[in-house]
C-alpha cells in the first residue's frame, strides 16, 4: 500500500499538482492525525462535554470543538504556503501570510454532538488558491466551489480514514496506527447513480417546503407507490460519515430548507460543508445541488453563508432537483 507522501509525489509528478499545495494537505493531515487521537482518548483524557462557550452561529461548543480548531489553526498558521484561514468556529478570516499560495477552509469536528455518544466525527475541509503578494480579504476567501483546488474530510470512525480530491478522482487512506501513517485503500472511487438509501432528518418533516415533503412521500410508499421500488432511510446527524456512507455504496444526503425560518435559504454552510464535499461527490460521478443549481455554481456572500444540500447518487439528486424547478 502507498502511503500518503509516496502517493503524492507519483501523483504530482503526472498531474503536476504544486509542491506547496501538497505541504499544505500534509499540514491538515497531520492536524487530522492529531485530532484523531484527542478523539480517540475521549473519555480519558477529560476531553469530552460542553466547552461553555458559543460559536459564531450560535451553538454550544464542545470541549472537541475548541481543541480540533486550535490544533488546525495551530497547523497552518506554521505553513508559510497557507496566506488565511477561515474556521466555522470563527467569526472572521485569520491572515497568516499574504505571500501564501492558498486559502483553508474548514469545519473542525463536524458531527460534534456525536462525540459524547461515541458516534463518528470528522473534519472538513476546502482549498482555495490564493495569488501571493495580494492581501488577503475576506472576498478573497468568497469564490464558488467550482475555484476548489482540493477538498476532502478525515472521519474518525471504527477506522480513521482521510478522503481528498484534486477535482478529478477520490481517494481514500487508512490511517495505520501502529506506524501512524495514512495509506492508500482505496482510489477513483464512483457513486452508483441509483439508490435505495436515503438519509433525512425526519424529525423536521412538518418544516419542510412542498417539493421534499413530496419527494420522501413517494420514498416512503415503496415499491406500491409511483417509484416502484422500497428504500431504506439512515441518518447519523454527521455529515462526513452520511457522506461516506454514499461514496462507498451510494444514497442521497438531504438537508433542505426549514420553513421555522424561510428566510434562511439552509442549514448547512456552504463553504465549510457544501462546497468541500460537492466537490468529492461530483469527482466520484455524483451530483450536489441546492434544490434549484448546482451547488459549486453559487457565488458565495459571506463566509459564513448557509445552504440547502441534496447530494448523492445522480438518479435521485436530479428527480428531487426537478420536484424544485416544477413547484
Amino acid at each position: 500500500m502507498l502511503d500518503f507522501q509516496s502517493f503524492l509525489q507519483d501523483y504530482a509528478q503526472k498531474h503536476q499538482v504544486p509542491e506547496a499545495l501538497n505541504s499544505v494537505l500534509f499540514s491538515l493531515m497531520d492536524a487530522c492525525a492529531q485530532i484523531h487521537h484527542q478523539v480517540r482518548q475521549g473519555a480519558l483524557a477529560g476531553v469530552l462535554g460542553d466547552a461553555g462557550t458559543g460559536n459564531v452561529q450560535g451553538e454550544q461548543q464542545k470541549k472537541l470543538d475548541v481543541i480540533a480548531n486550535q490544533i488546525l489553526v495551530d497547523s497552518l498558521k506554521a505553513n508559510q504556503s497557507v496566506a488565511g484561514l477561515a474556521s466555522e468556529e470563527e467569526e472572521e478570516f485569520i491572515l497568516v501570510n499574504n505571500q501564501g499560495n492558498y486559502l483553508v477552509l474548514f469545519d473542525p469536528l463536524d458531527g460534534s454532538s456525536n462525540i459524547d455518544v461515541n458516534i463518528s466525527v470528522g473534519t472538513i475541509f476546502s482549498i482555495l488558491a490564493h495569488q501571493a503578494g495580494d492581501n488577503v480579504c475576506t472576498e478573497s476567501f468568497l469564490q464558488n466551489g467550482q475555484k476548489q483546488v482540493a477538498s476532502g474530510y478525515c472521519l474518525y470512525g471504527p477506522q480513521t480514514q482521510w478522503v481528498f480530491t484534486f477535482g478529478e478522482g477520490v481517494f481514500v487512506f487508512t490511517l495505520d496506527q501502529n506506524t501512524n501513517t495514512f495509506l492508500l485503500t482505496k482510489d477513483n472511487v464512483i457513486v452508483p447513480t441509483q439508490t435505495k438509501e436515503f438519509a433525512i432528518n425526519m424529525s423536521n418533516q412538518r418544516h419542510w417546503q412542498k417539493p421534499v415533503q413530496t419527494y420522501i412521500a413517494e420514498l416512503l410508499a415503496g415499491e406500491e407507490g409511483v417509484r416502484n421500488k422500497n428504500y431504506n432511510m439512515r441518518w447519523v446527524a454527521s455529515m462526513v460519515a452520511e457522506v461516506h456512507r454514499i461514496l462507498m455504496r451510494g444514497g442521497i444526503f438531504m438537508y433542505p430548507r426549514d420553513n421555522r425560518e424561510p428566510e434562511k435559504a439552509g442549514k448547512l454552510r456552504l463553504m465549510y460543508e457544501a462546497n468541500p464535499m460537492s466537490l468529492l461527490i461530483q469527482a466520484a460521478g455524483a451530483k450536489a445541488t441546492d434544490g434549484q443549481n448546482d451547488i459549486l455554481s453559487i457565488k458565495p456572500e459571506g463566509l459564513h453563508q448557509r445552504v440547502a444540500v441534496f447530494l448523492g447518487s445522480s438518479q435521485e439528486v436530479d428527480y428531487v432537483t426537478d420536484l424544485h424547478k416544477k413547484s
